[in-house]
């Protein structure tokens, strides 16, 4: 069973009351879906800033990595070419997707363990100095 907690709207739930609620309820992970928009084009464009943003988000929500790093330039066409990235973490799984044609995000953070969907997102926006942002954060069962 999915039961979205916080959708398309940045602060409607606290993340203390996400965290309470996974908890209380002993849910089995937490899903935060990272939208970015109008992002630092440099920045999406160069590996090196992708591994720093990695090791600062998984440092920021207490995440411990598993393994380096994946992360490969690739696509099809202009649409959709641009860094993907993964990175194991001892709880699951944090994935992403950057795209050159317009400069956005598409980050997923899964974890068995809790963490702060909000503060994740505006980590996120911050890093990548998105315009604008959506996220949504999932309890999983």
């Amino acid at each position: 069973m999915l039961e979205a907690v916080q959708e398309m709207s940045v602060g409607s739930i606290p993340d203390e009351d996400i965290i309470r609620k996974f908890k209380r309820e002993n849910a089995w992970g937490l899903c935060t879906s990272v939208d970015l928009r109008d992002c630092d084009p440099a920045t999406i464009r160069d590996p090196e800033q992708l591994r720093r943003f990695i090791i600062d988000l998984c440092d920021l929500i207490d995440m411990h990595r598993f393994g380096e790093p994946t992360i490969i330039h690739f696509g099809p066409n202009d649409k959709v070419a641009g860094y993907s990235m993964t990175q194991l973490i001892e709880t699951s799984l944090i994935s992403g997707h950057f795209a050159n044609a317009t400069s956005a995000a598409y980050l997923d953070i899964f974890s068995c363990k809790e963490y702060g969907p909000k503060k994740t997102a505006e980590f996120c926006r911050a890093f990548f100095g998105a315009r604008s942002m959506t996220y949504t954060a999932v309890l999983r069962y």
